[in-house]
């Protein structure tokens, strides 16, 4: 059985991330363990128009160490794009072409195993080394380390009237998959209020004529909120804030999260207003056969298989009405929720968890109760905010796993970069 410094399970932008910038790291040994047969980040979203809502310095490694060959620039530059993407000047790529460089990056890495879906994590005492047990190619596999790193990602989540529901609905996740059976419908309907949904429904919009269905978009949100993207907002991914954020009282902290929501969750300003443009546009022969809906919760949901249609019970909380919508194609663009993979189950008393049932995560993300065996990639927006979730985010943190897993800074971490203040000032008169 190997023995490694660490073994990381899962291998999204962020594991992926740390294992560029720990590639190159003389005596840290390490294996990345992912279950897909090769890297593939949301594919069911690769949409042609749909680019990052982050700008290219946000890759895997460039906010840790520019100089990297694991960069974004330096895929374009092996690949012969850098002058066309030079040319194009906008600072955020192409979604599908950013999974591309995920890639190729993945496939120069020797720590990447993929085909391994772990199943067990157990802990020696005597030893002092966690056991990762997976199974690949019909064989179990364990390594041994000190250190692990979790990066499983956050699963599609299903709003509970949807869940078992029958039928052939569709979530974000597998919309591209879905999306020629769609078209065949005569009625679709989106239901969700953040990127994908705005994607997801311009896309649809965009065929209606070709088609001939009608296309609803529904929403709780009172309105189609743009993601804030000022830069004394942005801010609120520095060092400062993480620190500040993290020393909140946990009910102060839930109660942020989700006021935070419309940071990292809306719509891209630019797609909004395409949206509007589209319509507009369609508007100059006639009707268009869409109807925007807002303010509306999702309170049931009911299949007849005979017609092959959904009825949506919805509540509209300004006007505190019920109202039904009937639809035969159903798109849920209801995003993803952090669930604590069941293989740490063995492994739950040497978990940190706070007074909801999450993850405890120190500033260090560290999760377990020594403060220095187990860290947590993403999942974490009830302790680090909004930078959790932040592609640009993912070096900064890396750089402090980096530091904990070999105890010195291998990639220097800022520490002070904001000019505003978040607290009150240390020393003022009450």
């Amino acid at each position: 059985m190997s023995t490694h410094d660490f073994v990381a399970i899962g291998l999204g932008p962020y594991n992926l991330g740390l294992a560029c910038l720990t590639e190159p790291i003389d005596g840290l040994d390490g294996v990345f363990l992912e279950s897909k047969p090769d890297f593939d980040w949301h594919p069911g979203m690769l949409l042609d128009f749909a680019t990052l809502q982050t700008p290219f310095m946000a890759d895997l490694v460039t906010l840790a160490d520019p100089t990297s060959p694991y960069s974004f620039l330096n895929y374009l530059k092996e690949r012969g794009r850098l002058y066309p993407f030079y040319i194009r000047e906008m600072f955020y790529p192409v979604r599908s072409e950013y999974n591309e460089y995920c890639r190729w990056a993945a496939a120069r890495l020797r720590s990447v195993r993929f085909g391994h879906t772990v199943t067990r994590v157990e802990y020696d005492g005597a030893d002092g080394l966690y056991t990762v047990v997976s199974e690949a190619g019909g064989e179990t596999v364990r390594h041994r380390a000190r250190h692990l790193v979790l990066g499983t990602g956050t699963p599609p989540f299903l709003p509970a009237p949807c869940r078992g529901l029958g039928g052939d609905l569709v979530h974000n996740s597998g919309y591209l998959e879905a999306k020629q059976a769609l078209q065949k419908k005569r009625s679709i309907t989106v239901v969700g209020s953040g990127q994908s949904a705005a994607e997801i429904y311009y896309d649809l919009l965009a065929e209606t004529d070709v088609h001939g269905y009608r296309l609803d978009w529904v929403t709780r949100s009172p309105r189609f909120f743009p993601l804030e993207y000022t830069k004394l907002t942005l801010e609120m991914t520095s060092p400062e804030y993480v620190d500040y954020f993290h020393a909140l009282p946990e009910e102060t902290r839930y109660r942020l999260e989700s006021e935070q929501k419309g940071l990292f969750k809306g719509i891209d300003a630019d797609l909004v207003n395409g949206i509007y443009d589209l319509l507009y546009q369609k508007s100059v022969k006639g009707p268009v056969p869409t109807r925007l809906l807002t303010n509306s919760a999702l309170r049931s949901a009911s299949y007849d298989e005979t017609p092959g249609t959904y009825t949506l019970g919805l509540h509209h909380a300004e006007q505190q009405r019920d109202f039904s919508l009937t639809t035969e194609g159903l798109v849920l663009a209801t995003g993803y929720a952090y669930t604590p993979p069941a293989f740490l189950e063995p492994v739950h008393d040497r978990i940190r968890w706070d007074g909801r049932g999450r993850f405890d995560v120190a500033r260090n993300y560290s999760i377990d109760t020594t403060g220095r065996g187990i860290f947590l990639q993403n999942g974490g927006t009830h302790t680090h905010s909004i930078t959790s979730p932040d592609l640009g985010m993912g070096p900064y943190r890396n750089s402090w796993i980096v530091r904990e897993l070999t105890g010195r800074e291998v990639y220097p971490i800022e520490k002070t970069i904001a000019f505003q203040e978040f607290g009150a000032p240390e020393g003022a008169p009450a």
